[in-house]
């Protein structure tokens, strides 16, 4: 139904323009019943729809409608598969669509600054390349239903300590190259119906009173057309906020903040026309859900297939010395761990789904293989009880393998508070060393040294249980690989020092060398490398080269290589591809993530990976030109199977078309004037005449 949203405005008051701009309650935003606008209804996300039907809470305390838990994004992102992610995408706005539900509050593109983050299982990556992809996939699917996505928090809540109030300080290259980086390819890719603003101050300022932000950046640069929405409670002046481009306040303030933009347009403080439009981008979002496809319906079975599979596709091999996985299927294997029978698949707080099952790995595997079960552990808390393991450590000892299921408990990580450290429960330590050291074939997740095997499967959501059984016992073969850097220690982070500052604000001195960007610039150990996974088979590389090996910056550059199945089962192999900046123009990373793709290969298969590299790719962000750059001279290209291992590399000659001038002062330098191909011969003249040579003797 076409309908002029302009003219629908023109009809309203004052307050009725007013009163749209915040909640009617916790989780609708208000309609006006007599001019047609109905009061649509946002929820909580983004790996589930979590649809309160109960008294509205934003931290997960009351129970929401029963719905399919997929894998969280920290799983999600250990696909790297932007096609997983669009399918994801369209069965949450199915499920959506099909409840009522007009905004899926998600998915959430913040960059895991430091490991002792909350809420990193709610976010995808320490790389923004990776979170932008894989955010843009899923926003593309939720929106194909008719349905609106709002991707959050915009931008740099990497801390749950203080994050109502803390200040990120941030220097703009910083902010510009990681933390807005995954929304500017959100919001390019996708174009998402809303966003959600962070709670937080950046450089001192309130996110959701920042015009640079909101207006410039986010409008102005990168085109969003839709309505910015403030994070729960995230408003400190409700008049400044709009005027800097926060159009939406949830959730409802009683009629108070209604009331201060009604007096402030009243007493000239705020231009009516910036009311006006305000109102025209959420009444634009709010019709293009109501006049959009009918109601749709889904399969909750159909769906929980797809989280198991979801799962199998997330799962990291982190270690497999000796081939001890996969399992044999006439193998008497312990089942070591409350894990095993009583899964945790999803994190606390905003984003926690009444999962309508939970299928455990005890559940899957009986019946079908020789497993037995002893408990070890309770998996709610941090005690050790020495009569489980006991029973634990004698039921392994007479088995051919045992596979121990460890993770956090729910109390160690939620939205709302931070980490203490990155250590497992320290029952859980003590059970692991005491099964590893009666049984060689044990399977532990999150350390190393005393296992032969590890098997990574993150908060996979409700089929966690089933795709850990098919991925122990070889009816799946592990394909995820990491999507962050698993430290020797935390203390090795680079955030370290600076984490989580001091209440007022947190430093972000580390710069732009975030995750492996550090460790590898540094040459730093680390446990596993960033986009490290293993597999059931091998994988060859061969004949990396580029379509140009000299190339303007304003020309596309395509990249292509060869992978191959070198092993006796089918698998799937994810490829990355590293850009290294060879110029020196600039201090930038050893190498950085710009493309990654997923193959499929029967033993033996080959296929082409490619990958197609613009400007951005070569491009770092230059704060004195307030734009992307690039400096001419060499590039290397690197295909790796993570960032730790680079199979094949090549390089190119880039022609930088809009080069950044060189200013030259009374304080420049010989070297670096000699340096400059336009200013070099000028310069021999000058030495010459100034330092004459010698005459002969």
């Amino acid at each position: 139904m076409k309908r002029s949203i302009e003219r629908l405005v023109a009809q309203m008051t004052l307050e009725e323009k007013a009163g749209v701009c915040s909640g009617g309650d916790f989780w609708h935003l208000k309609g006006v019943e007599r001019l047609g606008i109905p009061a649509v209804m946002v929820s909580d996300g983004p790996h589930g729809l979590r649809k309160q039907e109960q008294e509205g809470d934003h931290l997960g305390v009351n129970d929401s409608i029963r719905a399919v838990c997929f894998p969280t994004a920290c799983a999600t992102a250990a696909s790297f598969d932007t096609g997983l992610l669009e399918t994801l995408g369209r069965v949450l706005g199915a499920e959506c669509r099909a409840q009522g539900v007009g905004v899926l509050l998600g998915p959430a593109l913040n960059i895991k600054r430091s490991p002792l983050c909350g809420r990193n299982f709610e976010y995808f990556s320490e790389d923004p390349y990776l979170a932008g992809q894989l955010a843009a996939a899923q926003i593309k699917g939720i929106q194909s239903q008719g349905v609106g996505a709002s991707p959050k928090h915009f931008a740099a809540n990497n801390q749950e300590y203080h994050r109502l109030t803390c200040s990120a300080q941030i220097d703009p290259r910083t902010l510009r190259e990681i933390y807005l980086a995954p929304f500017e390819a959100a919001v390019k890719a996708a174009r998402p119906w809303t966003v959600m603003c962070s709670y937080n101050k950046i450089n001192g300022e309130q996110v959701s009173e920042s015009k640079a932000l909101l207006t410039d950046i986010l409008r102005g640069e990168w085109g969003f057309d839709g309505y910015v929405m403030s994070d729960w409670g995230a408003v400190n002046d409700r008049v400044k906020g709009l005027c800097a481009g926060l159009d939406l306040e949830m959730p409802a303030s009683g009629g108070s903040t209604d009331r201060q933009i009604a007096a402030a347009v009243r007493e000239g403080r705020l231009p009516e026309a910036v009311l006006d439009r305000a109102v025209e981008r959420i009444l634009d979002v709010i019709f293009r859900y109501a006049d959009g496809q009918g109601a749709a319906e889904f399969d909750l079975q159909a769906h929980h297939e797809l989280a198991v599979r979801m799962a199998r596709e997330c799962a990291v091999l982190l270690k497999n010395e000796g081939g001890v996985l996969p399992l044999g299927q006439r193998t008497r294997v312990a089942f070591v761990g409350e894990f095993a029978q009583k899964p945790r698949f999803q994190g606390g707080g905003s984003s926690h789904i009444n999962a309508f099952r939970a299928e455990s790995a005890w559940e899957a595997a009986r019946g079908r293989y020789e497993v037995q079960y002893a408990k070890g552990f309770s998996a709610g808390g941090d005690e050790a009880d020495e009569a489980l393991m006991r029973e634990a450590v004698e039921l392994a000892a007479g088995c051919g393998a045992a596979v121990v299921f460890a993770g956090l408990p729910d109390s160690f990580e939620c939205e709302g508070y931070d980490r203490s450290h990155m250590r497992l429960p320290g029952c859980q330590n003590e059970l692991i060393r005491r099964v590893a050291a009666v049984q060689p074939n044990t399977v532990e997740l999150p350390w190393a040294d005393e296992v032969p095997a590890i098997l990574e499967l993150y908060l996979a959501g409700q089929g966690a249980g089933r795709a850990a059984v098919e991925l122990l016992f070889g009816e799946a073969n592990p394909c995820g690989k990491l999507a962050e850097t698993f430290p020797l220690r935390v203390q090795d982070n680079p955030s370290y020092l600076n984490f989580p500052g001091n209440g007022d604000t947190v430093e972000y001195r580390e710069g732009m060398f975030v995750g492996y960007r550090y460790y590898d610039k540094k040459e730093a150990p680390v446990r596993f490398a960033f986009g490290h996974g293993l597999s059931y088979t091998s994988f060859a590389y061969s004949g990396l080269r580029a379509d140009k090996t000299a190339v303007r910056d304003d020309e596309p550059v395509t990249v292509r290589l060869e992978v191959t199945n070198t092993g006796a089962r089918a698998g799937k192999e994810i490829v990355q591809l590293y850009v290294a900046d060879c110029t020196g123009a600039e201090v930038r990373p050893e190498k950085e993530l710009k493309g990654f793709v997923k193959l499929e290969l029967e033993p033996g298969e080959t296929k082409t990976a490619e990958f197609v590299l613009d400007r951005r790719s070569f491009a770092w962000y230059d704060p004195q030109r307030g734009s992307w750059t690039c400096a001419s001279g060499r590039y290397g290209l690197l295909a790796g199977a993570s960032s730790r291992d680079i199979r094949q590399r090549v390089e190119i000659e880039l022609t930088c078309t809009d080069p950044k001038p060189y200013v030259v002062d009374a304080n420049s330098r010989y070297d670096d004037l000699l340096a400059q191909p336009a200013l070099r011969e000028f310069m021999l003249r000058l030495l010459e005449k100034e330092y004459p040579p010698a005459p002969p003797a």
